[in-house]
């Protein structure tokens, strides 16, 4: 298992390494141990799949807030997409800066985004199918989000002209207008 880390401290990608042979491959996609090896412990409690049919739809950025505040493993069954986490700590020294990376089936890459960011994708193939590892289950009152396309935050998206997006996502705020459930705690 490869581990690298980005420029936003807790945020990594993870590369579980393929074993292939003319059948195709085999990959541990996660595993405790591995992780811990590495110092990753987070317990994981819900797996989430979801599928985007068009490219360019675009899902986030979405957060849940304490004391349900998640975080995320993410990965890519079918596809590819490019993953967004962005700092939504207050006094975090990199508040409102992302990080982002393409995963694909290809690849067999993960983005590991904690608790405290934003988090987001868009799809770059047809029916696209994102699968993650969430440390807290699903809470509806605790959801919130931030506007993809915020021009504080500038996350190029690549070439995005006309965005598939949910209602919900069409019109949330943007980060200067989020009063943030979250303080950076060094």
């Amino acid at each position: 298992m490869k581990v690298e880390q980005t420029p936003l401290a807790g945020v990594v990608v993870i590369t579980p390494a393929r074993f292939g042979d003319t059948r195709g491959f085999f990959s541990e996609s996660y595993s405790v141990k591995a992780l811990a090896d590495v110092g990753i412990t987070i317990p994981f409690v819900q797996d989430n799949h979801s599928l985007s049919s068009a490219v360019g739809t675009i899902r986030g950025l979405h957060f849940q807030a304490p004391p349900h505040a998640q975080d995320k493993l993410v990965r890519c069954g079918k596809g590819a997409l490019f993953d967004v986490a962005v700092d939504i700590r207050a006094g975090s020294p990199t508040f409102g800066l992302w990080y982002g990376t393409e995963l694909s089936f290809e690849n067999g890459r993960q983005l590991l985004v904690p608790a405290g960011f934003a988090h987001g994708f868009v799809t770059r193939e047809p029916d696209t199918e994102i699968i993650y590892k969430c440390s807290d289950y699903y809470a509806r009152e605790t959801e919130g989000a931030i506007r993809w396309d915020d021009p504080d935050v500038g996350i190029d998206w690549g070439n995005v002209t006309d965005p598939v997006l949910s209602d919900k996502d069409a019109v949330a705020p943007s980060l200067k207008d989020l009063d943030t459930p979250f303080t950076y705690e060094g």
